[in-house]
């Protein structure tokens, strides 16, 4: 999965992408480097991000999601937590909710994942985009996390959603200090006992650069790519990222080695 934030102000890539043309070229380049799926975002959900209002989202990401449905085949998912953008969104063309806050931030989200039976991720956070690296405590992060989104899962499902279409998403960096985030990596596997695909989004976060000593968040994609090989090797289903290229190289080297042959063979 590609990430293709429409914001002024994402810890990564805020502002850069500032037109169409170099919209459409990024997500060009993207499936040219082997993504499968378009994840459109028009708030930033870096720690202490302030919240935009629903017109502001949907002036960034629906022009986004109608170009890219114009252009491209690819599937798009809208990454969001209001019902009204998502609701916008499938109508202009995306194919999937991304919500952050597991579908618990707007009431209205699951009637708008059910009426339209779409996928949905549902990703754990402990607080909110203010408030969650303030001081996060976990007794047991691995075990709280299969919890909460069994719950989520649970209620989703008691609401209409079909568990066939929920995928989960333990949250790397949203409420998580770096020990948090290596301990979910070291345990990615156990989440898959919730029987939905697990997706991970890792992509140059402040953890790596905490550890690496790189301050620039362009300068961790390599990491990036080794902690993509070892999701996939502990049971990601999806890898959420913003260098599709290597990371693409690193999963497919990776299903090389647990399969024993070609990606394209297997």
């Amino acid at each position: 999965m590609g990430i293709i934030n429409v914001t002024p102000d994402s810890f990564s890539d805020g502002g850069l992408i500032s037109d169409k043309a170099i919209l459409l070229d990024q997500v060009a380049q993207m499936i040219e480097n082997g993504a499968d799926i378009i994840d459109i975002g028009g708030e930033s959900t870096r720690p202490f991000a302030p919240e935009v209002s629903v017109r502001e989202e949907l002036d960034r990401v629906i022009p986004a999601i109608c170009a890219v449905r114009r252009r491209f085949q690819i599937p798009i998912s809208v990454d969001t937590v209001k019902a009204e953008v998502a609701r916008q969104a499938i109508d202009a063309g995306a194919d999937i909710i991304n919500d952050i806050s597991g579908l618990s931030h707007d009431p209205a989200m699951i009637s708008v994942a059910v009426s339209h039976d779409v996928p949905v991720i549902i990703m754990h956070m402990q607080g909110t985009p203010r408030d969650m690296q303030v001081n996060p405590r976990y007794d047991d992060v691995v075990g709280e996390i299969t919890a909460a989104l069994a719950s989520r899962i649970a209620w989703a499902a008691g609401k209409g959603l079909a568990k066939e279409k929920i995928i989960i998403d333990p949250g790397i960096g949203f409420g998580k200090t770096a020990a948090h985030n290596l301990t979910i990596l070291r345990n990615l596997r156990k989440f898959t006992s919730l029987g939905c695909p697990l997706l991970v989004g890792h992509s140059r976060k402040s953890f790596i650069g905490s550890i690496l000593s790189l301050a620039d968040p362009h300068e961790r994609d390599e990491a990036t790519a080794v902690l993509s090989a070892l999701c996939v090797w502990n049971g990601a289903s999806i890898i959420r990222v913003h260098d599709v290229a290597r990371t693409v190289q690193a999963v497919k080297m990776t299903l090389s080695v647990m399969n024993g042959n070609f990606p394209d063979q297997a």
